[in-house]
């Protein structure tokens, strides 16, 4: 954004600030790094099973509990970072969220 320090927000006409941008592509970064870092260990964790040597099997309870804490950092960023958005937004279209905006996750169970 060489032009300008604002961008338009598709739709509304609201305009986002450089540091709102520079926040939201800093996060999407980290995201990438982290599932990049993902993908190497699930393929390590699957070297490991397919081996089905013991040690090998051992390493990867550890290997297991580094993805876990991954995943939650991924949920952390992207939840905090949907809050640093939708909370600037609702005060500026005069919306109330009650102060109940969180982090909770909805599950969809398929009917059959």
């Amino acid at each position: 954004m060489e032009g300008g320090d604002t961008f338009s927000v598709h739709g509304n006409g609201n305009q986002v600030d450089n540091k709102a941008f520079h926040t939201f592509q800093k996060s999407f970064v980290q995201v990438q790094s982290i599932l990049n870092q993902n993908r190497l260990l699930i393929n390590e964790i699957n070297q490991n099973h397919e081996t089905m040597i013991p040690d090998n099997l051992g390493r990867n309870v550890g290997l297991i509990r580094e993805l876990n804490n991954n995943i939650r950092r991924v949920v952390d960023l992207y939840a905090d970072l949907s809050l640093s958005f939708t909370g600037p937004m609702e005060a500026s279209s005069g919306g109330d969220s009650g102060g109940k905006l969180g982090h909770k996750r909805v599950r969809h169970v398929n009917e059959s």
